[in-house]
């Protein structure tokens, strides 16, 4: 069956050609007429609204399709049509945008951000490509031994910016906890000593208001990583538009709310815990209770945020770097090189025979 749909591509109003968000300036720029726009000025143009068309008319064809095709068939590459030039684009079911490998113009699957899947919120790229290498250069500067090849231009120029999908949670919650806490007092008296342990039961309770617990919402990806970069500033957020994910790749979410909805429920009970057991003072020993959590209200946001990543493969292991794109925190694993540890190992074992050797000298 044809799963074949319309990639959208956001275009300059001055000359047609594609538009990038550009992280530095805050702005959509063409690097063909050198015309830059700010999301407002866009949106007020008979071209952004050509595109939303666009990507409502995706959304529907898509909706067509995903009724007529089975759970088997929705795993198995999607295929779009670059708005551009008209080439065919395969992606796996997971990519939202990319680049066209034909024309190079960045696009959009408008139909995996629509309905249901359209992201609440987004935090767009505050690092460019030229500000991620920079920070990979100094990331990996005093690494010795790194393999050369990791850090040479031709790797580094691979880094790629990648929207990520993520659940924020927002939740009023009532939080009450009990414990059993003791005070021990020790004094001496002629010639005896004498203890004396007190023992209370303790009872603490209180609002607590839980603001952007992030939970990964892709399945197959390294944890790890996702976890290593966080956390992103609440003030970062903004409501989702899709003109800034032109320029950038994006993966949409696989995993919903509910699957995660009891993970989420364990962090904050962990936290209220820790929350209210250091309102507790003053006891020799404290043995709490784990806390009883009402939820009050809770808030979802499905929310694309910003990572600039880098893949290096040796020997058959994956090393993954990866950068905050908005606060520019690194999270990297490092390759070793053997030759540059054995040379470190032979110019070692030189200086302990040089060593051994005027050691004989002077003593012999």
């Amino acid at each position: 069956m044809n799963n074949t749909a319309t990639a959208v591509t956001y275009q300059c109003p001055n000359c047609s050609a594609g538009l990038s968000f550009d992280p530095q300036k805050q702005k959509f720029c063409c690097e063909f007429c050198l015309s830059e726009f700010t999301e407002q000025e866009l949106a007020a143009t008979e071209t952004a609204r050509t595109a939303e068309e666009a990507a409502s008319e995706a959304a529907e064809r898509a909706a067509e399709q995903s009724e007529q095709v089975d759970d088997d068939y929705c795993a198995q590459m999607g295929e779009y049509h670059c708005a551009a030039c008209g080439a065919d684009i395969l992606c796996d079911d997971t990519t939202a945008a990319t680049m066209c490998p034909y024309c190079h113009n960045p696009v959009i699957l408008g139909g995996r951000l629509a309905g249901q899947m359209k992201p609440h919120k987004v935090i767009p790229f505050r690092f460019d490509k030229e500000g991620a290498k920079e920070a990979f250069h100094k990331f990996t500067k005093k690494k010795w031994f790194v393999p050369r090849d990791f850090v040479a231009d031709a790797q580094v120029e691979k880094i790629t910016g990648i929207y990520y999908p993520f659940w924020v949670t927002d939740a009023d919650t009532t939080a009450a906890m009990s414990a059993r806490a003791t005070r021990v007092r020790s004094w001496r008296s002629g010639d005896y000593r004498y203890t004396e342990t007190s023992k209370f039961h303790i009872f603490r309770k209180g609002e607590i208001h839980f603001e952007d617990i992030v939970t990964p919402a892709l399945k197959e990806e390294d944890r790890e990583m996702l976890n290593g970069i966080l956390p992103y500033p609440s003030d970062s957020l903004q409501e989702f538009s899709m003109p800034y994910l032109s320029g950038f790749l994006a993966k949409k979410r696989d995993i919903e709310k509910e699957a995660v909805r009891e993970a989420v429920k364990t962090r904050m009970v962990s936290y209220a815990q820790t929350l209210l057991q250091n309102t507790i003072h003053g006891y020799s020993t404290v043995t709490p209770t784990a806390p009883r959590l009402l939820t009050k209200r809770i808030h979802w946001d499905y929310t694309l945020m910003p990572i600039w990543l880098l893949n290096y493969n040796r020997k058959g292991k994956t090393y993954t770097y990866a950068m905050n794109g908005y606060t520019g925190k690194v999270f990297g694993q490092l390759p070793i090189s053997g030759k540059k540890l054995a040379i470190l190992g032979a110019i070692v074992g030189v200086a302990v025979g040089l060593i051994a050797g005027l050691i004989r000298a002077f003593l012999f």
